[in-house]
């Protein structure tokens, strides 16, 4: 039995993503996520590719709360993964996801997963199908700012 009492984290996020339009949803709540190149991981023989990110807490934003989240996100049945403008060498390196997307290929479940971060980097996951899920790690932080990004500045200042 679980309660609000009893739960660590009673606005913990967790999400599972079986096609295009779950991993939508998961790229939402990632949108403008910061994570350490260090904090990226494929386990080849479990075909698993995982990550851990500071997740901007977007929902909370519109409440009037700025706050971010740790939060797990994995992917299964991953057959490659493919990086570019990704140092791996460096560990301490920041990347900040902008969006996750799929492209389903020939037809069926089998496709890409492609992880777009700020500055041209990106993560390319050759996958059987779309299995991921999303969990928060523990209890959010308040930060000073919300995430901006040069159109957001365009469409302030108007025409």
């Amino acid at each position: 039995m679980t309660s609000a009492t009893t739960e660590p984290y009673p606005h913990a996020l967790r999400l599972q993503a079986f096609d295009a339009e779950d991993l939508a949803l998961i790229s939402a709540h990632l949108q403008d996520a910061t994570l350490r190149v260090g904090d990226l991981a494929f386990f080849k023989d479990k075909r698993r590719f995982a990550l851990v990110a500071a997740r901007f807490d977007w929902p909370a934003h519109a409440q009037g709360r700025l706050e971010r989240a740790a939060a797990a996100l994995h992917f299964d049945a991953v057959r490659a993964v493919r990086h570019q403008g990704v140092a791996r060498e460096k560990g301490e390196a920041m990347l900040a996801l902008l969006a996750i997307l799929f492209e389903p290929q020939a037809g069926g479940p089998e496709g890409r997963v492609r992880l777009v971060f700020a500055g041209g980097a990106e993560i390319v996951l050759e996958v059987d199908c779309v299995e991921a899920q999303l969990s928060d790690l523990g209890a959010r932080w308040p930060v000073s700012s919300r995430p901006t990004h040069a159109l957001d500045e365009d469409a302030a200042s108007g025409p």
